[in-house]
């Protein structure tokens, strides 16, 4: 499973700005990193000569000749892929994260590791047909769990029941033949908001995940904070009543107990039999069962009682970020997994509670914001992180 990898931190710089800003001409590149150019020189051939750089045509005019513009080569392709406890997410990238292909498709987790590593196997398979790919250079996969970074394992998950140590980055990397990195979903999305969302501007922030687990990405001075033991960011289960909810870890009344889609569909389906909504009855009738997008799509039509729903969770949310933003001290917080349509409601909700209770030196200019990168955060985020490895001196 040999890769090639920057030889040094000079070029693992330059390989960096080529993934971050796109072709650049070599001045360009020697500006930004500072080195001589005779050295810049020696350290661009080498990435050519190693098949890491490409030339891409020739660079703007500064007075003189005109130098080649470098980009990263066409052979560097990296796979990001997102494990839900309902869908597996797979996209393949270029050399800039730029998605080239992508697919998605239902599963269920319950249906143990193997399974699940094989079909993203033969899903990754199906993409690199598509675009005629003989290799990767690697591949992100983010867990809706918590996980041992250092070993690639998701440890102790209340959504993966039967996942506990299971060693799925050496299991993907022996099918794929490429290094293969594993995470926590919302470390994956803060990742991918720093790529190419929002939070490009922003060194430190928080990325909310909500939906069916609910998790917090933190990055600090640029780089995900991940914690002595990697379990930084695990809010799901933070407790908010000793006799609220029963929720999937076993405990009563955790964050995810009340404010997970889980907890939503619940309220829904009480909310419908007792009455409180005709909107939500009648698709119950309907349908047989609840989900949360026939929530949103409930509240997001005017119904009360949905629209009340959502304002519950909201606040539920809003306590827990009350008190990261005033230990964390974010630039900007972001809100991503959001059901389509509740977005602006729920916002609404969040916004209210922190911005009252807490400090203005905490937030008296931090934004709370929904993402912009719909559900293409997390993929994105997955092969940021398999660039991250590969980017570095080995």
């Amino acid at each position: 499973m040999a890769v090639v990898r920057p030889e040094n931190a000079h070029q693992a710089r330059l390989l960096r700005l080529l993934r971050d800003d796109g072709p650049r001409s070599r001045a360009e590149l020697g500006d930004a990193v500072d080195l001589a150019r005779s050295r810049l020189a020696a350290e661009a051939d080498r990435l050519i000569e190693r098949g890491l750089v490409e030339n891409a045509g020739p660079a703007a005019s500064r007075g003189g000749r005109r130098s080649p513009l470098l980009r990263l080569a066409a052979t560097v392709r990296f796979a990001g892929v997102i494990v839900s406890p309902q869908r597996i997410d797979v996209a393949v990238t270029d050399g800039e994260l730029a998605v080239l292909a992508r697919t998605s498709e239902p599963a269920d987790v319950r249906a143990g590791p193997e399974a699940i590593c094989a079909r993203v196997v033969e899903l990754i398979g199906k993409l690199r047909a598509e675009l005629g790919l003989n290799q990767l250079t690697a591949v992100g996969v983010g867990l809706p769990a918590p996980v041992a970074f250092a070993e690639g394992v998701p440890v102790s998950p209340p959504a993966l029941p039967g996942w506990h140590r299971f060693p799925i980055r050496e299991t993907l990397a022996a099918d794929l033949g490429c290094p293969v990195l594993v995470d926590n979903d919302a470390n994956l999305m803060a990742l991918g908001e720093k790529h190419a969302g929002t939070a490009r501007a922003f060194d430190d922030f928080l990325h909310l995940k909500l939906g069916s687990a609910i998790g917090c990405g933190l990055v600090l001075g640029g780089q995900v904070y991940r914690g002595a033991t990697s379990g930084a960011g695990d809010i799901a289960h933070l407790r908010l009543a000793d006799d609220g909810p029963l929720c999937a870890c076993g405990d009563n009344g955790c964050l995810e107990a009340y404010s997970g889609d889980a907890a939503l569909v619940r309220e829904a389906v009480t909310a419908a039999r007792t009455g409180r909504s005709t909107v939500l009855a009648e698709r119950l009738d309907e349908a047989g069962e609840l989900t949360v997008l026939d929530v949103a799509r409930a509240a997001t039509g005017g119904d009360a009682a949905a629209q009340a729903l959502v304002r519950a969770a909201a606040r539920r949310l809003g306590q827990i970020l009350v008190g990261l933003v005033s230990f964390f001290n974010p630039g900007i917080v972001i809100i991503g997994g959001v059901a389509p349509g509740i977005g602006p409601v729920l916002l609404a909700e969040i916004r209210g509670l922190v911005y009252r209770r807490s400090t203005p030196l905490s937030t008296g200019t931090m934004p709370i914001v929904l993402s912009d990168l719909d559900d293409c955060a997390g993929v994105i985020g997955a092969a940021r992180l398999a660039s991250d490895h590969v980017l570095t001196p080995a």
